[in-house]
């Protein structure tokens, strides 16, 4: 069974800095692609930045293009999320996707077969 575990939520003023880590355990074969979701209160949940985990492709949501760097350490099963310049509006449970169908890596709910159980991101004004 796949498990995918966040952590480095936190509280955190305009302007600062956290890394989120995603780490993947129970899977016989790599995702295909990874990606970190946002969900605050009231609203539906939004993708923030996906990656294919063999490299060459990474997508952004437009609220974080220039703030938020997503990435991977393939020899230890972690998918990062480095947030800088945060903001109030980045405030929201932030969850770990993985998805195994080849070919098929954005924002599409779809194309994910796991999930995390989440980590929160407060960001103070």
């Amino acid at each position: 069974q796949v498990q995918l575990a966040e952590s480095g939520g936190g509280s955190v003023q305009a302007g600062g800095s956290l890394r989120l880590s995603c780490a993947a355990s129970g899977y016989t074969y790599t995702p295909y692609c990874m990606g970190w979701f946002r969900q605050a209160p009231g609203k539906e949940r939004e993708g923030v930045a996906v990656l294919t985990t063999g490299g060459g492709f990474s997508y952004y949501a437009d609220s974080v293009k220039g703030r938020f760097t997503i990435s991977r350490d393939n020899a230890k099963n972690t998918l990062y999320l480095q947030m800088n310049s945060l903001k109030p509006e980045d405030t929201a449970m932030y969850y770990c996707a993985a998805g195994f169908r080849i070919g098929y890596c954005s924002f599409a709910k779809t194309a994910f077969n796991y999930w995390g159980q989440g980590t929160q991101v407060t960001v103070s004004s």
